[in-house]
């Protein structure tokens, strides 16, 4: 059945993920060379596994359907030589199709499964863009059997009463820890703070612009200049950014990840309008926001053979990012501090704590405790980042806030009409070396 398309533009709900098309973009091996995610080794008693977020599920929460989603994940793990994942989809509203949301959609498939390619995906398609049909969403990828992560590329404005409805970001009873992670925004820090973004118990994340020097590693990682974030209006300081801010609100991000479309990654989507497939190159705080859960996934598969429990985002991941060490991140130099009242503070508004450094920050996240402690990190993880240099340049501030923003899904700000105006990009460069380990 052809799907029904609908407007792009949704009242209410703020376009997120800044986006343009280049004549190339970042592979996925490049990524996780640079991140240091390339050769993850988890140990184990006896000798050590990949850490691939085996034995995990990834839960990404969508709008509408893409009926093309499953083609172009294929295409996609061909041409980079990912294997197929155990993909699911859950369908709460029929055919109705939208094409910023199927590019968005298809992002977070791709990324997420790239970067943990033998995590499961389980995609949730909500039955349209309302906040309440989003929840509705996420509340059924919370609950379903074998989530411990769950990623939504998309947010609102803050309004008066959104803190109500922060429980939809919690562990229900009875079920294994879950991470909750949204993308920050992309309208810089004067787009102000996004929802769910905001929540207390909501891992929120920001944009950097990353460029790679000749070896894979980081040439310079820079704060992206749309990269969303701010202080909350409506969401009070939670008590694990006491030690970086003192300002009475929430602030985000609270970590970052590439996102500036100048430096953004392959995605291979089929056009609805048409059913032709083409290469993009897509950026915004979108892309992060699946990445940072496919990480987590890869430290619950760690923990898991350590006999830990998957991480619980309120009381565990949240506290634990604000507790690692600055060497677990890469340091983003900030664009501007800002002030609340009459108090300066020092948390940072558009990329906080930084982007990931893989090997230690997989270390530490393994080995943290629901008491706030981290274990002794070689006993537990080995990291290793074959070809990874620490960026040189990128010593600055570390507690920026992280771009989510708007929801951009396929526009560009210049072409607000969505993916049609976009120009085909080249195909991906030869992929010979960027087979994934196996388990």
């Amino acid at each position: 059945m052809k799907p029904r398309l609908v407007r792009p533009l949704r009242p209410g709900l703020d376009r997120l993920e800044d986006r343009r098309l280049l004549s190339s973009g970042i592979t996925p091996v490049e990524l996780k060379t640079a991140y240091g995610l390339n050769n993850v080794l988890l140990s184990l008693p006896g000798g050590s596994v990949v850490g691939n977020g085996a034995g995990q599920t990834i839960a990404l929460v969508e709008a509408y359907n893409d009926p093309y989603l499953a083609h172009d994940l294929v295409a996609f793990d061909q041409t980079y030589n990912i294997p197929n994942p155990n993909f699911q989809v859950v369908n709460l509203g029929g055919n109705v199709a939208n094409p910023g949301w199927a590019l968005e959609e298809t992002l977070d498939v791709e990324w997420a499964h790239a970067l943990a390619p033998y995590a499961s995906i389980l995609v949730i398609e909500a039955k349209s863009q309302t906040r309440q049909a989003l929840l509705n969403a996420v509340n059924v990828a919370r609950q379903a059997p074998g989530v411990s992560v769950v990623s939504m590329s998309w947010g609102f404005s803050e309004v008066r009463n959104e803190a109500a409805f922060n429980t939809y970001f919690r562990t229900p009873a009875n079920h294994q820890g879950v991470t909750f992670f949204a993308a920050s925004g992309d309208n810089g820090t004067q787009g102000g703070v996004q929802w769910p973004s905001s929540a207390p118990d909501v891992v929120s994340v920001g944009g950097t612009s990353l460029r790679l020097n000749a070896f894979g590693g980081i040439a310079s990682e820079t704060t992206w200049v749309n990269s969303g974030g701010g202080y909350s209006k409506r969401q009070a300081e939670p008590s694990f950014q006491y030690g970086v801010q003192a300002s009475g609100r929430r602030s985000t991000p609270d970590v970052a990840f590439d996102g500036d479309p100048n430096t953004g990654v392959q995605v291979y989507e089929t056009a609805l309008a048409t059913g032709q497939g083409s290469w993009q190159v897509v950026g915004g705080t979108s892309l992060g926001t699946p990445a940072w859960a496919a990480i987590i996934a890869i430290v619950d598969q760690g923990r898991a053979l350590q006999g830990y429990g998957s991480l619980d985002g309120s009381t565990q991941t949240l506290p634990a990012l604000y507790a690692l060490p600055s060497s677990d991140f890469n340091p983003i130099p900030p664009l501007t501090y800002h002030t609340v009242g009459s108090a300066t503070t020092s948390a940072l508004t558009s990329t906080g704590r930084g982007s990931p450094h893989g090997p230690t920050l997989i270390t530490d996240l393994v080995s943290f405790t629901t008491t706030g402690t981290v274990g002794s990190p070689a006993s537990l993880v080995q990291a290793q980042a074959a070809g990874r240099a620490r960026p040189a340049a990128a010593r600055g501030g570390h507690d920026r806030a992280i771009p989510i923003a708007f929801l951009d899904h396929g526009q560009t700000r210049a072409h607000p009409a969505g993916p049609a105006r976009f120009q085909q990009a080249k195909h991906p460069r030869s992929t010979k070396t960027s087979r994934e380990p196996h388990p």
